[in-house]
């Protein structure tokens, strides 16, 4: 008896069944948004990085330019309290009291260098308005120095006078009817120029800033009375 043959025996011949058209199509488009979605993730990531690394750009430029502002700032000069004795061409001393008193005063130098004065102090700092006397004269018993200027100069001769300027203990402010462009004021002590780039301007400083002749060179010249244009 001849066998019978078996159609279901000849499909089986090869054991990896062909998809159907449609399912080649399914597998395709599954390929294909599997493909969309890694493309999505990789730019995704490289926007990330991009994001970071423009962050991390950002601040390192911020933080060299803060620092070559730092660098090429300038630096207030320091000067030596107490002074050393030396003999400042121009000076002129006087002898005033230490009183405290209220309402104003008649002073016997313009600006004062000395002399009854407010309870208040002036704060120390610079001022683009001319302050009250009887203030700022505290301020000087602290043993601060007063810079006032007639306020035509020039921006250049400002400049170059607060070049000149400490950190603490100093006022500066305009001055009308100033006997001089610039007038140095310290206890007692005074110095008149005429230019910004005076070199007696530091030499003044160095000798009377914080001066142990001022009745009270340690007290403070802060935490008191702030004047209008305080900067």
């Amino acid at each position: 008896m001849t066998p019978r043959s078996d159609s279901s025996s000849t499909r089986s011949g090869n054991p990896a069944r062909q998809l159907t058209i449609k399912e080649q199509r399914a597998e395709q488009r599954a390929a294909k948004v599997e493909s969309y979605k890694k493309e999505r993730a990789r730019k995704a990531r490289n926007k990330k990085i991009g994001i970071i690394s423009a962050i991390i750009g950002g601040v390192a430029i911020v933080a060299l330019l803060v620092t070559s502002l730092v660098l090429t700032m300038p630096k207030n000069p320091t000067y030596s309290a107490g002074g050393s004795g030396a003999d400042v061409e121009g000076v002129e001393s006087f002898e005033n009291t230490a009183n405290h008193v209220e309402g104003a005063v008649e002073y016997a130098q313009t600006p004062p260098a000395g002399g009854e004065h407010n309870p208040a102090w002036l704060n120390c700092g610079i001022y683009s308005e001319p302050q009250t006397n009887e203030n700022a004269v505290h301020s000087l018993e602290h043993g601060a120095i007063w810079v006032t200027y007639d306020p035509s100069i020039s921006e250049e001769e400002l400049t170059t006078l607060r070049s000149t300027l400490p950190s603490t203990y100093v006022i500066l402010s305009p001055f009308e009817d100033l006997p001089s462009k610039i007038v140095l004021s310290g206890w007692n002590v005074q110095l008149q120029v005429d230019k910004a780039s005076d070199e007696r301007i530091p030499a003044f400083i160095e000798e009377y800033w914080q001066s142990e002749d001022a009745p009270e060179p340690t007290a403070p010249c802060t935490g008191a009375l702030d004047g209008p244009g305080k900067a």
